[in-house]
């Protein structure tokens, strides 16, 4: 006889409480305690391991060198962008979880996914959208859907019956948090209703080798909504950001089982849908006719793909008591910590002055390369001086005002050439990796701070 008793779990995070609390002990969240049903069936555990010789053991282990590995082709995406987001693209059987805010486009990406997924049948289920809404979305985006299925379902056994007579190529949930299962006694949108979907989900996607993709909803905070164990199921999780006033979309890999985590593909957001940005540096970096100051180029890594982002700060005197340090896109502890340096070994008096600090074309970075950039930057705005447009900087920058070297140079220094950029200014240390190596772009290797600014001011 099943024995059923009731439990509250945390809505934002997943943790499980015998009773009502009001902040959640594991993540902070106030009133996120809901009452669930928890059906557990009786049975004898400790039974289990004495089970008779003579039963068959269907999976059983196997010795490390004995495993043999059978390698899938990957499926092309029909788009280079998410391919290589992926880690070169779709592998069969994967789950992947992709997350963002609402209206930032997750739906659409999707569904051009299943468009352009040629020659394979693609089964779209929808439990937000009619069937309709689908079929003006795609008419907006200028696709046809020969081979794409639009299902307007929410009941994960109506789904998995289809599918058991139909089987698709690929399968795509829009979204978890709509879908429901009777095993689970309540509503949708629940920590156990969201676990239990998932794991079916995953289930199926291992047993039948059908790449499926789930769309989640976040929360105020930026997370993944449901518990936290469905991003530890699922194989790869991609968060879809972007300024929804800006055009630009950034599709970053947390969480990649096939590939790295580090890679980013960039799509721009317009009526007929996301186009696939291929130059990213060129959307990055504003065209002007006249030279600014506050403005340097810095070359950054987004996994393997180079980047030549511009650098925009502006340097004022505090007016009003505490002077403010701001930054957009960067880390603000990374900035303090330039100044401080600026300081005490340039004598740049800074700590009087109101600091802003943005990396234009909406895009966080966190890579250190891009210290020799920033810098450069706040002395050019302190001093209204103007850096020539045509020079860029890769190099991180020390404690002591040393001038560190960085990984991966030689791509850094093949994105600004490609560019047109004439002069790039490295660290004396990454000299080694460029010595066999021929460019038509003026390298300028330096140890210190203020070699660069005898370089640039004289």
């Amino acid at each position: 006889m099943a024995k059923i008793k009731t439990t509250y779990f945390c809505q934002n995070c997943g943790a499980q409480s015998p009773k009502w609390i009001g902040k959640c002990p594991s993540c902070g969240e106030w009133n996120t305690y809901v009452e669930e049903v928890v059906t557990k069936e009786s049975s004898t555990v400790t039974d289990q391991w004495k089970a008779s010789d003579k039963e068959k053991v269907r999976n059983k282990p196997k010795l490390l060198s004995e495993i043999e590995i059978s390698e899938q082709p990957r499926i092309n995406a029909g788009d280079q962008e998410f391919n290589r987001v992926l880690g070169g693209g779709i592998v069969p059987g994967s789950l992947v979880l992709i997350g963002g805010e609402p209206g930032i486009g997750k739906s659409t990406l999707l569904l051009q996914i299943a468009v352009s997924l040629q020659g394979r049948k693609v089964l779209y289920v929808s439990g937000e959208e009619s069937e309709g809404q689908i079929k003006m979305r795609a008419e907006r985006l200028s696709k046809t859907l020969n081979n794409c299925l639009i299902y307007s379902e929410t009941s994960l056994a109506n789904i998995f019956k289809y599918v058991g007579n139909n089987p698709p190529d690929a399968l795509i949930i829009d979204s978890i948090q709509t879908m429901q299962t009777d095993l689970i006694d309540s509503s949708p949108g629940s920590v156990s209703q969201i676990r239990e979907c998932a794991s079916q989900l995953m289930k199926f996607a291992k047993e039948t080798d059908t790449p499926v993709f789930i769309i989640g909803h976040i929360t105020k905070d930026g997370s993944l909504a449901g518990p936290k164990v469905l991003e530890h199921m699922v194989d790869t999780v991609l968060q879809f950001e972007g300024d929804r006033h800006l055009s630009y979309r950034i599709l970053r890999t947390t969480k990649n089982r096939f590939g790295s985590t580090s890679e980013l593909g960039i799509y721009e957001m317009f009526a007929g849908g996301l186009r696939e940005v291929s130059n990213p540096s060129e959307i990055l970096i504003t065209q002007k006719e006249e030279g600014l100051s506050g403005i340097t180029i810095g070359a950054t890594l987004e996994g393997n793909r180079p980047l030549l982002i511009e650098i925009q700060s502006l340097v004022s005197p505090a007016t009003y008591g505490t002077p403010q340090r701001s930054t957009t896109g960067y880390d603000i502890k990374r900035l303090n910590m330039l100044l401080a340096v600026l300081e005490k070994r340039c004598g740049i008096k800074l700590s009087a002055q109101d600091v802003f600090l943005n990396i234009a074309g909406g895009i966080k970075v966190d890579d250190p390369a891009l210290d020799l950039a920033i810098c450069m930057s706040l002395f050019s705005s302190f001093e209204e001086v103007v850096i020539d447009a045509n020079k860029c900087f890769a190099a991180e920058v020390g404690l002591g005002g040393e001038i560190r070297a960085v990984n991966r140079i030689e791509n850094r220094v093949s994105e600004a050439e490609k560019l047109g950029f004439e002069e790039i200014f490295i660290s004396r240390y990454n000299m080694k990796a460029l010595k066999e190596l021929k460019y038509s772009i003026k390298i300028i290797p330096v140890g210190k701070l203020s070699e660069v600014f005898q370089e640039l001011f004289g």
